[in-house]
């Protein structure tokens, strides 16, 4: 789209302005070096350029990702048709929404030498150029509070705001005379950064550093632009989030694609978890409950080191978001230790692996756990006074819920499938699975519908509706929050028994135990004995915990669902919960992407959210002192 020298074409300047006009999205190559990138009709710039004589690694980064940003070669041949490309965007621009601003970032070429840590990590310093006008104060005076924010260790930033007539790198002029900057309605910020993102003797760039940066100086971008958009323009923006990035570009969905590719063949819990459970359990009673048991695994359909290989291959480093690929690179940790932990099983570093996924005893959760096992009764007619509904009856409850949710979305596919290498329950790729010896009390059925299905796969359906295949595969970290709104289903369609409640807490001891180093049968014994579980009920937790080597992931029942009461206290929603697999730390980054239309509302609601008596039990569990709600008798 340019000519073969460093400057810019005017057919070049002039595609561009055509499809700016009509709000479409631009993004080209320049000709020699650099990019522009508008992703709709916005009345702001980022603008960085390469400085002449020497290297300045990672400062363009740091405005990439941004919805509306151009980097350019600072060659001089190029300046000319640089200026004639951003005067002809801002009257494009500056015709819809009556102002415009730029604002330029470079790198500071000489040094300060504000504090130092012994690691080597240097404060961050800004300073802000500002014209000496009245209509960029209010921006300005944002972008200076936002950018004082912004912490690196205990490091606070250190922001000097200086009035200048001039808003541009040294050894370049600024895009537009004054003349020009008042007829259009420009205003322009200069912002120059102390390049702490790199190593100052070598140029060896700090890559965590500048992530951080990144993600924190976009956010003081858009913050700054909400400003200026909302005291001078007619664009008016419901939030500063909502002027960030909408449109992707295909190497985003290619590293979700190829993430996908990588985490669903896997069904972690299917390969960690026992097939012969009854048969297990059956054996271990005929011995007398005094010889550990032997478990049987399904074989891997995997390579764990091509696995790995296919993994690292993944170029995240592409993407520009810098919070889209927050979230890949977690979830590239995440199935990393996935990875590890199959390749691992029945050895000590399966429960390494664990202890990193899903974390170990939480001090308050195991307090709540043993006071619930203190104060509620071993014995009790909760569960079991209706009598019982086998697989099949389960299995027609299912298909009557999947029903439900077709008459509002015929286009969601999940099934129903009694399988005799299931113990239970289990939701696995958009179908559930039921144990074909499972029996569950009818008292129950309701809870453990609206559990599988009102959460795990309702959120797996959700996340298929939306673009990001990682909302359905479940962004990492993910399960404690599924696991919390599962619990809460179960309390509020009145199925949270007593004897479920201490199912809940002793998961949390067997846990703790494990931990502590006890064998299976000190657990065992532990809670057969002491808390007085049934038998049968005092090896199913027990299995679950030691499985594979000790997975501690039973324990976030519990306090998922102490999380999710504490969120809700705080006067968070429940619908962005819903939106696909999402842990609580994605909470903000859900809401930040659905400003910018990024992600769409859920596409179901479970059902049970309809009846007007949930929200009373709702307020009540909120207003009520969880131990004692938990612990009392009520019917259910």
């Amino acid at each position: 789209m340019g000519t073969l020298n460093k400057t810019i074409s005017t057919a070049f300047i002039d595609t561009v302005c055509a499809r700016l006009a009509d709000n479409k999205r631009v993004r080209r190559k320049l000709a020699s070096w650099g990019r522009l990138h508008i992703d709709r009709k916005l009345p702001f710039l980022c603008v960085y350029r390469r400085p002449r004589g020497h290297e300045d690694p990672g400062t363009a980064r740091l405005i990439q990702g941004e919805a509306s940003y151009l980097t350019v070669t600072g060659h001089r041949q190029a300046q000319k048709s640089l200026s004639l490309l951003v005067r002809r965007i801002v009257e494009t621009m500056s015709e819809s929404f009556g102002a415009f601003l730029i604002i330029e970032l470079w790198s500071a070429t000489e040094f300060s030498t504000f504090e130092t840590t012994k690691s080597g990590l240097r404060r961050p310093l800004f300073r802000i150029f500002a014209p000496k006008d009245q209509e960029t104060a209010s921006a300005v005076e944002i972008l200076d509070g936002a950018l004082k924010k912004i912490r690196l260790g205990n490091l606070k930033a250190e922001v000097h705001t200086l009035q200048a007539d001039k808003t541009s790198p040294s050894g370049f002029s600024d895009f537009l005379s004054s003349v020009e900057t008042k007829k259009l309605g420009c205003s322009s910020i200069g912002l120059e950064i102390e390049p702490i993102y790199r190593d100052l003797e070598t140029g060896n760039l700090y890559p965590l550093i500048l992530r951080r940066l990144h993600r924190e100086l976009g956010r003081a971008f858009k913050r700054t632009f909400y400003e200026f958009s909302s005291s001078r323009t007619s664009l008016q923006p419901s939030h500063f989030l909502s002027l960030g990035r909408r449109a992707f570009v295909k190497a985003v969905w290619q590293v979700d694609d190829e993430l996908a590719k990588v985490g669903d063949p896997m069904d972690f819990l299917m390969y960690v978890t026992p097939t012969n459970a009854d048969s297990a359990w059956s054996q271990f009673k005929k011995k007398g409950c005094d010889s550990v048991p032997k478990f049987i695994y399904r074989p891997l359909p995997i390579e764990p080191a091509l696995l790995k290989r296919q993994l690292y291959n993944i170029t995240i480093e592409r993407i520009e978001d810098p919070v889209i690929a927050q979230l890949f690179r977690e979830k590239q940790e995440e199935l990393d230790k996935k990875i590890d932990m199959l390749n691992n099983r029945n050895s000590p570093r399966f429960l390494w692996s664990s202890l990193q996924l899903f974390g170990g005893k939480d001090k308050d959760t195991l307090n709540v756990a043993k006071e619930l096992l203190r104060l509620l009764p071993s014995r009790s007619r909760d569960d079991s006074s209706a009598g019982h509904a086998n697989a099949e009856v389960f299995a027609k409850r299912a298909e009557e819920e999947f029903a439900f949710y077709r008459e509002t979305s015929p286009e969601i596919s999940a099934t129903v499938e009694i399988r005799k290498d299931i113990t239970g329950l289990l939701v696995s790729h958009g179908k559930l699975l039921i144990g074909n010896s499972m029996k569950v009390p009818l008292s129950r059925v309701e809870a453990l519908i609206q559990h599988e299905l009102g959460t795990h796969m309702l959120t797996y359906l959700n996340g298929k509706a939306q673009r990001f295949k990682q909302l359905y595969s479940g962004l990492s970290g993910y399960e404690e929050l599924q696991e919390g709104l599962a619990v809460l289903a179960e309390y509020l369609t009145g199925g949270l028994s007593r004897p479920r409640i201490r199912l809940l807490a002793a998961r949390v001891i067997a846990v703790k135990l494990l931990l502590d180093g006890a064998s299976f049968l000190d657990t065992f014994r532990e809670l057969n004995h002491n808390f007085d579980f049934e038998k049968r009920t005092a090896f199913m937790t027990t299995m679950r915990v030691y499985r594979s080597g000790g997975l501690t992931k039973d324990a976030i029942y519990l306090k998922g669902f102490l999380d999710i009461i504490k969120y809700l206290k705080n006067g968070g929603s429940l619908d962005p919960l819903y939106v696909g697999k999402i842990g609580s730390m994605h909470i903000p980054i859900i809401k930040e992407l659905q400003w910018r239309k990024v992600i769409n509302p859920p596409l179901l609601r479970p059902r049970y959210l309809e009846d007007p008596e949930v929200q009373r039990k709702l307020e009540h569990l909120l207003n009520t002192n969880f131990i004692e709600e938990m612990t009392k008798r009520r019917k259910t």
